[in-house]
């Protein structure tokens, strides 16, 4: 069974504004067979949220926020380049 994604447009739109990455380019990364994914407490405060850090299609090193409202089911919150330490953090779990 694949994955329906979701997301609000107008979230969309000021994240492309703000971070350069867009949310269909943000899914892609459900699809990198090296990303992780990792509970993101700090933001679970309404719901349960994740975060999934990988390699987008346009192989750029994405952490995507997101949540699952249902089984195969995922909102896209937000989604940003990794930073340097992200790309340490992530290059070092790929390792083991």
């Amino acid at each position: 069974m694949s994955l329906v994604f979701a997301w609000d447009p107008r979230k969309e739109q000021a994240n492309l504004r703000k971070h350069g990455v867009g949310f269909i380019e943000a899914t892609s990364v459900f699809s990198d067979p090296l990303a992780r994914i990792f509970a993101d407490e700090m933001h679970s405060v309404d719901e349960p949220r994740e975060i999934i850090v990988g390699h987008s299609r346009a192989g750029r090193l994405l952490l995507v926020c997101f949540t699952e409202p249902e089984r195969d089911r995922v909102r896209i919150i937000s989604a940003r380049r990794a930073t340097g330490k992200e790309l340490h953090d992530y290059e070092e779990n790929v390792k083991n």
